[in-house]
């Protein structure tokens, strides 16, 4: 298939280096993380393509590329490094895949008032190194850190592991700066907090790049603490552990580190084919005349609900390998490996049947299905399961892969959880946002065509649809 006639247009417009169709760049932008997406991949399927990669410099390019595209009815997919396991940043409509990657400096640091101001390609351990080499942290630490952008987290609204201290990226986000579906290039207050309408922020944290394209972010530092102390502990029963989540969060305790892992997953986070029941994961730090008391006092509460101490042996490993998926990756990309990842969020008093009837549901699918929760809230928490299993071959895998999906979605609706906790909507769970949001969903249709009334701005995610002059 030969490019479109309007690539040399887009080359005229944006000069020399910044446009590619070559079938090794658009292959490297129709896949992400999406098992669906590696099973097509091993398939040699290409269901979503770019027409073109464009890798801007500057923020003007981008407003450049983005009002011509608007125009000229040629859709625009933002695309960070590939990492989304939901299929967000797939071109369902064509188009251009617009990589940040080329754009990663640090702009300014700020460390009297603690912000950090970077483009949205920077990608995230890269920033995390510079940040601690100035005694800071973004307090930011996703799976994905070594394989995620600062944008990508914004636009798909994700957290990391230790957000029970320092939140998700919504509560780090000070300030954003966006180009809008039709060009114009917008920044937020850079202010700590105002009452000056509807935060404005909101409208791109968690968009999946269709209300603009996010070019740079001011972020939280915080300072790096002078004490960690770490500690795993054994549970008999996962309400046992549950329960002790609920009240150390209730008590006003805010452990960095805080996950609690079923029996089936247990075995793997102790590193141990023998261990026999639940397992908690606690780490806290901060000041070193603060910090242990408020680890004993974590501890008390692990102790009161039955949990029983191990040291922090375990801990310390997780730690060091907590960036590798590679056991999850490496079944899903053998022939015919089956592996997914499902997360959503629940309030307290359901997370217990929530849990119950989703491992239910998804057993048949999968050898093993592995829980555990995180990323607790005074309210309630987020669960986050792992299928691993093996089916005849890689096309038997991705139809599979529906059904399960079906499954999740299906029992997490009917006991009022959260369709996502972190990872966002995507391709999976697009079928699913309308009756989640309920009557909420035609008011995001309407806030999202609004902002982009020709559908040119990742058009098919969020389930706002490409506009009539959209080009195929």
């Amino acid at each position: 298939m030969g490019a479109p006639a309007w690539v040399g247009e887009l080359e005229r417009l944006l000069g020399p280096g910044m446009v590619s169709v070559g079938s090794d760049d658009v292959a490297l932008h129709s896949f992400d993380a999406w098992p669906v997406a590696v099973k097509w991949r091993q398939q040699r399927k290409q269901p979503f393509r770019p027409a073109a990669v464009v890798r801007p410099t500057t923020a003007m390019l981008v407003s450049r590329l983005v009002r011509w595209a608007n125009e000229r009815g040629v859709a625009v997919t933002p695309w960070g490094l590939g990492s989304s396991v939901t299929g967000a940043p797939l071109p369902l409509h064509g188009g251009v895949a617009l990589d940040m990657t080329s754009m990663s400096k640090v702009l300014f640091l700020d460390p009297t008032n603690l912000m950090v101001r970077v483009q949205a390609g920077k990608l995230g351990l890269e920033l995390e190194n510079e940040m601690q080499a100035h005694g800071f942290t973004l307090g930011h630490s996703p799976q994905s850190l070594d394989r995620s952008t600062v944008g990508g987290w914004v636009a798909s609204r994700g957290t990391g592991q230790f957000s029970s201290r320092y939140g998700s990226i919504e509560d780090l986000v000070v300030a954003l700066s966006v180009v809008l579906p039709t060009g114009e290039l917008v920044e937020t207050p850079m202010v700590p907090r105002a009452a000056m309408g509807p935060d404005l922020r909101h409208l791109f944290i968690g968009a999946e790049g269709t209300t603009g394209v996010i070019v740079d972010v001011t972020l939280k530092l915080f300072p790096l603490p002078e004490l960690r102390l770490l500690e795993a502990l054994h549970f008999e029963a996962v309400a046992e552990g549950v329960g002790a989540m609920r009240e150390i969060t209730r008590a006003g305790l805010r452990p960095f580190l805080l996950r609690f892992y079923d029996e089936d997953e247990a075995r793997y986070a102790m590193v141990d084919p023998a261990f026999d029941g639940c397992a908690m994961f606690v780490g806290v730090e901060g000041l070193a005349r603060v910090a242990p008391a408020e680890f004993d006092a974590t501890l008390e509460i692990c102790e009161r609900q039955g949990g029983h101490r191990l040291g922090p042996a375990a801990v310390e490993a997780w730690m060091d390998r907590r960036f590798d998926f590679s056991a999850v990756e490496n079944v899903l990309l053998a022939p015919g490996g089956l592996a997914e990842t499902i997360e959503i969020a629940g309030f307290w008093d359901q997370i217990l049947d929530t849990y119950t009837a989703m491992k239910g549901a998804l057993a048949p699918y999968a050898r093993e299905v592995l829980g555990h929760f995180s990323h607790v809230y005074p309210q309630g928490t987020s669960l986050y399961l792992i299928l691993l299993g093996q089916v005849a071959d890689d096309a038997a895998a991705e139809e599979l892969l529906s059904r399960i999906w079906e499954a999740a979605m299906r029992a997490a609706l009917e006991h009022g959880a959260a369709i996502s906790h972190h990872h966002g909507i995507g391709l999976v769970r697009l079928s699913y946002l309308e009756e989640a949001l309920g009557t909420g969903f035609p008011l995001l249709q309407r806030v999202i065509s609004s902002l982009d009334p020709n559908g040119v701005m990742n058009p098919g995610k969020l389930g706002h649809q490409p506009g009539p002059s959209v080009q195929e």
